[in-house]
């Protein structure tokens, strides 16, 4: 617990960072769903995981004092419904999402769920992954975006330990260690950082939250609108620098079973609507000895801050029409440069639902 303690007073992991990639990013998991089509096991592995709040609530109340301190001190920390209103528009509705599976995500809020089935658009992160087809062939023009095109193999950057490691989770998750072996770090990370029963109902077909959203609209006749692209998407992980995604990568092997955990916590945090406790508690209990400062600021700036700023500079033509539902990763909501309060510099009045 001493060490626990420590690792809390330092400055935010990388590996925190790349952890929790698959609900940065919301087109990752599906592009590795269809990189790895017919690979995992087609049987779902039961989910396990125990919420580690609770276990360090009980067991260190001043570590969980100093979290939820740190969390209450997050702008826009609490809430997944936020009001959208602006003179001249009708009102319109900003929701954060988890890109999960899991019937507790999926299962939308009572206000929510209304706010949803009254908007007549409904806009998510992109609309590209509805069509993973389409999404793939545009993505394989890039190849070298997703994988070594020369003689380099991951296993080649790895040390022995490390690749062993990789290739018992990669067996854990029914995924033959040669049939990814040229992919980038990055993407190798998002597979170990996966439950294996959430890689598994995804690879039979269950959508995730957003999808399902989407999907609805559709059904509904509601019109459905993306604010970014895959490519784009893609080139920012892509952009950041080697060593920064080995040492993700490297971090995230070092959880082993404990990504179940992980997982559960955030889906506990989650439906609380405790967006603003997702960084303070993962700086505590995630591996790393040492910071990489530069890196955490890149990450920061690339894969978050830039992308609320587009975010909300896209969603202004739509939310203009009125009476839209903009469903995006909670992630991208809380913080002072967080899309809540981007949207009040764009004008709008956003306040919290329930």
């Amino acid at each position: 617990m001493k060490r626990v303690i420590a690792i809390a007073d330092r400055a935010a992991l990388v590996s925190l960072k790349l952890l929790v990639a698959l609900n940065v990013l919301f087109f990752l998991s599906f592009l590795i769903v269809a990189l790895l089509a017919g690979r995992a096991h087609a049987e779902t592995p039961a989910c396990g995981g125990t919420d580690m709040l609770s276990a360090l609530r009980k067991d260190n109340p001043a570590v969980y004092s100093k979290i939820e301190a740190e969390a209450a001190a997050t702008p826009n920390g609490k809430g997944l419904l936020w009001k959208l209103e602006k003179p001249g528009e009708k009102p319109s509705f900003l929701f954060g999402t988890m890109h999960m599976t899991d019937p507790r995500v999926t299962t939308l809020p009572p206000a929510a769920q209304k706010a949803f089935d009254a908007a007549d658009t409904v806009v998510i992160e992109t609309t590209e992954v509805l069509d993973q087809q389409k999404m793939m062939a545009a993505l394989l023009k890039e190849p070298d975006l997703m994988m070594f095109t020369d003689s380099t193999t991951l296993s080649s950057l790895l040390s022995p330990d490390d690749a062993a490691a990789m290739n018992k989770a990669l067996d854990a998750r029914g995924i033959p260690p040669a049939t990814v072996a040229k992919m980038k770090p990055w993407l190798q990370s998002a597979m170990v950082a996966l439950p294996a029963c959430e890689l598994a109902r995804k690879a039979g077909g269950a959508p995730v939250l957003d999808v399902k959203l989407a999907e609805d609209a559709k059904a509904s006749g509601k019109s459905v609108e993306g604010l970014e692209t895959v490519a784009d998407q893609l080139h920012a992980m892509a952009s950041l620098p080697l060593a920064f995604h080995m040492k993700g990568l490297v971090d995230a092997l070092k959880l082993g079973d404990k990504v179940n955990d992980v997982n559960e916590t955030m889906i506990v945090l989650y439906q609380s609507g405790e967006t603003g406790m997702f960084w303070p508690l993962f700086r505590v209990v995630l591996p790393g000895d040492e910071d990489d400062p530069a890196g955490y600021a890149a990450f920061e700036e690339t894969m978050i801050t830039s992308r609320n700023k587009v975010m909300a500079d896209h969603a202004g033509p739509l939310l203009a029409r009125g009476n839209a539902f903009m469903a995006v990763g909670a992630m991208h909501l809380p913080g002072p440069q967080g899309l809540v309060e981007d949207l009040r510099k764009a004008g709008y009045t956003v306040t919290a639902v329930d």
